[in-house]
């Protein structure tokens, strides 16, 4: 077998493990006596963040770190605009002398992202009992939202988390850019999703909203 083959068969294993965490979810609920697969979404989602809580906190520092160092960086890179190899000498010295890693953020994305991608598969694509695919004012959480409700939920979210992270960037003219296009194309995205996914999506994103600032808050 190939790389690439062996890896699709892993990957497979994980969506697979994680439809399972959706079942068991959904059967705890169950016992408690009120069967319910979005509510099981939820305490999964909050479960999955919690276990992920200690590399989305070094994710979120470093991120916070980089934005704080905006205006240093477009002040040496001003200073030295005919020199640009001394500039990029004076910002490896800053973050040295400060002690941070540009690239101490990307570690812990790059561990959470194939869990992430594969719950993403795991929900999309989730085969529930029809009996119990309703939730709230959801029809079927196969389905997307019929109002809207949960597309604008996930933009809103979404925004209101990288208006947060970029709070002291600057004036960094792409990050505004992002700040704006990201959110409007994961409320459009999410138009076509599987209800039960932007469910994953919105709860995630209150809860990395709720652990960004209470980080915020501890390291001011």
């Amino acid at each position: 077998r190939t790389r690439k083959g062996v890896g699709m068969e892993i990957f497979q294993y994980l969506v697979d493990f994680m439809r399972s965490l959706v079942e068991y979810s959904f059967l705890g609920t169950k016992a408690m006596g009120f069967p319910s697969y979005g509510i099981a979404i939820i305490l999964l989602t909050i479960v999955i963040k919690l276990i992920l809580a200690p590399l989305t906190q070094k994710q979120v520092q470093s991120m916070k770190g980089m934005a704080d160092l905006q205006p240093k960086m477009k002040a040496i890179q001003d200073k030295y605009k005919d020199n640009p190899q001394k500039a990029q000498q004076e910002i490896m010295k800053m973050y040295k002398d400060l002690g941070i890693n540009p690239l101490a953020g990307c570690l812990p994305l790059l561990v959470q992202m194939p869990f992430l991608i594969a719950i993403f598969y795991a929900l999309q694509g989730y085969p529930y009992d029809p009996q119990y695919a309703q939730f709230l004012w959801l029809p079927n959480l196969s389905d997307p939202d019929p109002i809207y409700v949960l597309p604008v939920l996930s933009a809103l979210s979404t925004y209101i988390m990288s208006k947060q992270t970029s709070a002291s960037g600057g004036n960094n003219q792409q990050a505004k850019i992002m700040n704006i296009f990201m959110p409007l194309f994961i409320g459009y995205i999410s138009l076509n999703f599987a209800s039960g996914l932007v469910i994953y999506w919105v709860v995630s994103n209150l809860f990395q909203l709720a652990q960004q600032t209470l980080i915020y808050r501890n390291n001011k």
